[in-house]
């Protein structure tokens, strides 16, 4: 096969987790870090050193790899400031109290049943027990013994572990055939083995950098969504005529976005031994001022969404190519394949593993024969690295194993990185004569702005800053307290917390994020010695919808 009727392709893995911390106790509202960690974060390194002639580019935000580091010092302490983990570390568990119930039988029976439930009989049964006396208050779940609530957190974590690490680690395999009656010695050997898979986690990626083998990037410290920070009105780009928060700015929101890169590439630089080439934007939201300061900063690429390619350009631009702004040459652009990312995200699952695989490669194999002879594409897939797994069969083990294994025998399909292609391909890059602001989600910012509810939370993040930059000039802290209110306001910047608002999404997601939202704001005030308003006790959303994949992920369109 010629040279021009090849194709290169780059996976980017966006590996995030927001802040779970109530930084006010140190304690973690929710234990999905840890787990994404056991489980995701795990099978997606072993999946790249099974396949080392498979490269790509993963993404981690440094607030996950924060709190990675934050789980990894409580195994080597033994002092648990989750939860869920006190309790599987607790010797006996035969008097918990009623919120400790409560928690265990709210988090410990996963929503996804036919993944992660229904293929193991014994927590099945644990899971029918329950049915039975469900609604009937607290009364009814103290029919519930310790043994009931020790079997249940072990099958939990067992349901969370890597497949991998379920096919290597014979404690595990040990477990799953005892199957009931697990013992405190049972769970004590279970969480050292979590322990020791946890602190594997950042190294094994570093090694898989070190060899060549992938690009590490990174997102702005906290996750921002850099772009309404920067302008309010940026989401009108993409959306003319969106209500807006009351607030008509976000005040400082430049310096903000320099202060969030800056922290970003100090974390890599500590963690991966050099600052990042390239910059995934939260939620892929760009705008023409955000990339600005992204290539200011030293940054040599950033990615974003198709919908974004299509609103920027006079006519259809072609994703399969990078692209510059024309005043801009320093920093280069490119967008996703966003049919080729969402079959990923949301419709393989559903199919067996090396049909979709051989799919997956002759979709490929038509955008390269569609493509101008003489000429080479480059598609990006890029997608959340972790959310996706638990809908398909042994978290998606079956799937890799047939990509990557069939990608390596495809003499017309190379994988790279974005660094490795703008390395050899020198002055390939389109020009596009402007940049309209938007995300990988419908080519807009309407995900996280113009419903009242997450306008609402705008106007509480407004002015929290506004009491912050009057607290900041007037002097009244000193070096330590100034520097503990900015890492908090960090926190309260986050996207994650503006995806989560609307009638849309999960009830029970939507008031977990509302609460450690406003406390994340109470918390801020008290750093700055101010009152707390009295609006952040009242919850902003309600929720109650039923999202695709329990709203964690969105189609592009």
């Amino acid at each position: 096969m010629s040279e021009a009727r090849k194709l290169e392709l780059v996976f980017l893995w966006h590996m995030h987790q927001p802040d779970y911390r109530d930084h006010a106790t140190g304690e973690f509202r929710r234990p999905w870090t840890y787990l994404h960690a056991l489980k995701d974060y795990t099978d997606m390194a072993a999946h790249l050193e099974r396949h080392p002639q498979v490269r790509a580019v993963v993404n981690f935000v440094p607030v996950l790899l924060d709190q990675i580091e934050d789980y990894v010092r409580q195994f080597d302490a033994g002092d648990y400031r989750d939860p869920l983990l006190r309790l599987l570390a607790r010797e006996s568990l035969d008097n918990l109290e009623t919120d400790e119930r409560a928690l265990l039988l709210a988090t410990c029976l996963p929503g996804n049943h036919a993944r992660m439930v229904a293929p193991y009989p014994r927590f099945e049964r644990l899971r029918k027990l329950h049915s039975l006396i469900d609604g009937q208050g607290e009364a009814a779940s103290r029919y519930l013994s310790g043994n009931y609530f020790s079997d249940l957190l072990v099958w939990y974590h067992l349901v969370w572990m890597s497949e991998t690490e379920m096919r290597r680690q014979p404690l595990l395999a040990e477990l799953m055939a005892k199957g009931e009656g697990f013992t405190p010695e049972n769970r004590k050997r279970l969480m050292a083995l979590m322990g020791d898979i946890l602190r594997s986690v950042i190294p094994r990626y570093r090694a898989l950098a070190s060899r060549g083998q992938i690009e590490l990037s990174s997102t702005p410290y906290s996750h921002p969504l850099a772009p309404l920070l920067i302008d309010l009105t940026s989401a009108r780009e993409a959306q003319p005529g969106l209500p807006l928060p009351e607030a008509h700015f976000y005040p400082g929101g430049r310096s903000r976005i320099q202060a969030q890169i800056a922290a970003a590439q100090t974390s890599h630089a500590r963690r991966f031994g050099a600052p990042p080439v390239g910059i995934w934007p939260a939620e892929g939201a760009v705008s023409a001022p955000f990339v600005q300061q992204l290539a200011a900063s030293g940054v040599r690429w950033t990615a974003s969404g198709q919908g974004v390619l299509a609103g920027s350009a006079p006519a259809p631009a072609d994703p399969y190519r990078p692209w510059l702004l024309a005043d801009l040459p320093e920093l280069t652009l490119f967008f996703r394949d966003d049919k080729l990312s969402d079959l990923i995200g949301f419709e393989y699952a559903k199919w067996h593993g090396r049909d979709a695989a051989q799919h997956f490669v002759d979709q490929l194999a038509a955008i390269r024969n569609a493509y101008p002879l003489g000429e080479t594409p480059l598609v990006s897939v890029i997608l959340d690295g972790e959310n996706a797994w638990e809908h398909y069969p042994y978290n998606a083990y079956y799937f890799f194993e047939a990509l990557y294994g069939l990608l390596a025998t495809q003499d017309w399909i190379e994988t790279t990185t974005y660094s490795a292609w703008l390395a050899r391909h020198p002055g390939r890059a389109g020009t596009l004569p402007r940049l309209t602001a938007g995300s990988w989600v419908y080519g807009s910012f309407t995900t996280w702005i113009g419903d009242p509810e997450k306008n609402r939370a705008w106007d509480l993040l407004c002015a929290a800053k506004q009491s912050y930059d009057f607290v900041m000039e007037g002097g009244r802290l000193d070096e330590a307290a100034c520097s503990a209110a900015a890492d908090q306001l960090a926190v309260c910047e986050s996207s994650d917390w503006f995806w989560w608002f609307g009638d849309y999404n999960p009830r029970e997601a939507v008031a977990s994020f509302d609460a450690l939202f406003r406390a994340n704001l109470a918390h801020l005030y008290r750093l700055l010695r101010l009152p707390e308003p009295p609006q952040l006790a009242v919850p902003l959303s309600s929720g109650g919808g039923s999202p695709e994949g329990g709203g964690a992920m969105r189609r592009a369109s």
